[in-house]
């Protein structure tokens, strides 16, 4: 065996939602924030996501990790996600796997029972407390970034189902919801593929007809996910399927999302800040989450959020790359990655750092 290229990994999955959080084999990459590191690694080191995601090393249910320093003095480290197709500002379920993983293998002390980190993602600090007993770390609930709801049943057309009623929401990136049970959907297992496919061409048309901008960074400009809901099957609040590019169902609630449901009920009035939101997962798993306050972002009146879940560590592995591998960046096909490919980064619409801090 010989690798001239190795990257050291431990997978986690929150709630059902796999992450591969890579612990060695990287230490940095250029950038003052974590904004700038994400685009660095989009524009130039994208070979990277590819190698971790794509097959052989990879599947398309599945995200990863860089944890890198922060120059940020508030935080104690920082982390990069990426999915099949992109570079997401910040994600609920990567950030509740990657903290296990720091927690449960050293890489940052654990404190019983509660630990508390703030670290930087690409969208901004998120503040966490991890509830960690006998060396577990059992949950975790992170605060995420400011969101706030920029449409409030937008009529969206789209081919073959007419005019469709979204809701657009920033969580952490921007999001498009359409209620499920309308279209005749229950949000089980049995409906996956029907909710993914469907997803995604609501999705797109929802990014041709609906401008989205972050008022404080207009490098987030697009509709990065979107969002089943519907009533709840599990004893919980809500219920969700969050479709994630190339075309597939987030297996866990979605934390972001669930941030973005929250968000838009505040803004109807139909959740109050403290109250307790269960959201179900299409696996009848759930994130609890709350409105911790009001806040203003640029223009926009939106809030905070809590949201907490459970993780568990399933693998320790050495990723590696031999030189004489036909596909050391891996490769993809339609029967389960669909014709997806990722949107190229766009410096002209970037801000060279960070401004959510």
């Amino acid at each position: 065996m010989r690798f001239e290229r190795a990257l050291r990994t431990v997978d986690a999955h929150c709630e059902g939602e796999a992450t591969r959080v890579v612990v060695g084999g990287l230490v940095d990459v250029p950038g003052e924030t974590l904004f700038d590191k994400r685009r660095y690694l989009e524009t130039e080191r994208d070979d990277l996501r590819r190698t971790l995601l794509f097959e052989p090393r990879g599947q398309s249910c599945l995200s990863a990790v860089f944890v890198f320093p922060s120059r940020n003095p508030a935080a104690d480290l920082g982390f990069v996600i990426m999915e099949g197709t992109d570079y997401p500002p910040m994600s609920g379920t990567n950030t509740i796997n990657t903290v296990t993983v720091l927690l449960e293998t050293g890489m940052l002390p654990m404190v019983e029972p509660l630990t508390e980190l703030t670290l930087e993602a690409p969208a901004g600090l998120v503040a966490v407390t991890a509830f960690c007993e006998d060396g577990k770390c059992v949950e975790v609930t992170f605060r995420n970034v400011p969101s706030f709801a920029t449409h409030l049943d937008a009529p969206v057309e789209v081919e073959g189902h007419g005019t469709l009623l979204c809701d657009v929401a920033y969580g952490g990136h921007f999001f498009g919801l359409v209620d499920a049970n309308g279209l005749g959907f229950e949000i089980v297992a049995e409906e996956a593929a029907d909710l993914a496919a469907l997803g995604e061409r609501i999705k797109t048309a929802i990014g041709e007809q609906v401008d989205v901008s972050h008022p404080d960074n207009p490098g987030i400009h697009d509709i990065g996910l979107f969002v089943w809901t519907g009533r709840p099957l599990a004893g919980g609040s809500a219920r969700n399927a969050t479709v994630v590019s190339p075309g597939r169902i987030d297996r866990s609630p979605c934390g972001t999302a669930t941030t973005a449901r929250m968000t838009t009920l505040a803004a109807r009035g139909e959740l109050a800040p403290g109250e307790e939101f269960l959201h179900e997962s299409i696996l009848s798993t759930t994130f609890r989450g709350k409105v911790v306050e009001e806040v203003q972002v640029g223009e926009l009146r939106g809030v905070t959020t809590e949201v907490t879940g459970r993780a568990w560590i399933y693998s320790m592995q050495t990723l590696g790359i031999d030189p004489t591998d036909p596909f050391p960046t891996g490769y993809t096909l339609s029967d389960t990655w669909g014709t997806a490919t990722p949107r190229p980064f766009d410096p002209a619409t970037s801000t060279d750092s960070q401004n959510e801090r």
